[in-house]
């Protein structure tokens, strides 16, 4: 184990830190009545039951996020392992993030993408300052299981699940 000094830490070794652990890619999308707005997030996290939560980190940064903050519904789509290109699509800042891939809008005004792992539809419960970003909890209201498999991000690439032997018998 490399012990480092905290004082040491820089953003790019944080990252390759952070990186080491897999997670998920989640389309977080709406619709504002004139078009889809949407961004890729990684860090989704399963929050409560009761009441039903997740969340989301989202940069301060972000030039998305308050245009998603002001609609009532946001639709989170838990990307399927052939969704990564959706997943540079909607963090492409310069060019239209729903072009070339398969969406739907749902009676509510959630956008999801077609063909993946699970569909959260939900209001905004809480924004909590977290450093340079806002963790966002979000109230579920409806959802969808798939038959996917979900895309993996891991070590700065996308990679996918394999099954075990036992999932082949």
């Amino acid at each position: 184990m490399v012990i480092v000094d905290t004082q040491q830490l820089d953003s790019r070794r944080l990252r390759q830190a952070f990186g080491t652990f897999p997670s998920g890619i989640v389309a977080v999308c709406g619709h504002d009545g004139q078009a889809p707005i949407g961004m890729a997030v990684s860090s989704f996290v399963s929050v409560s039951l009761d009441p039903p939560l997740v969340s989301v980190c989202v940069q301060n940064t972000s030039t998305t996020w308050p245009r998603l903050r002001a609609l009532s519904r946001l639709g989170l789509s838990v990307l399927a392992q052939d969704h990564q290109p959706v997943s540079a699509a909607l963090a492409d800042r310069d060019r239209d993030r729903f072009a070339g891939w398969q969406w739907r809008l749902g009676p509510t005004g959630a956008v999801f993408a077609a063909g993946a792992s699970g569909w959260f539809d939900c209001t905004i419960h809480d924004e909590v300052p977290a450093g340079d970003h806002t963790l966002v909890l979000l109230r579920v209201h409806d959802l969808e299981i798939g038959e996917a498999a979900p895309l993996v991000f891991h070590g700065s690439r996308y990679r996918q699940l394999a099954a075990s032997p036992e999932d082949l018998l």
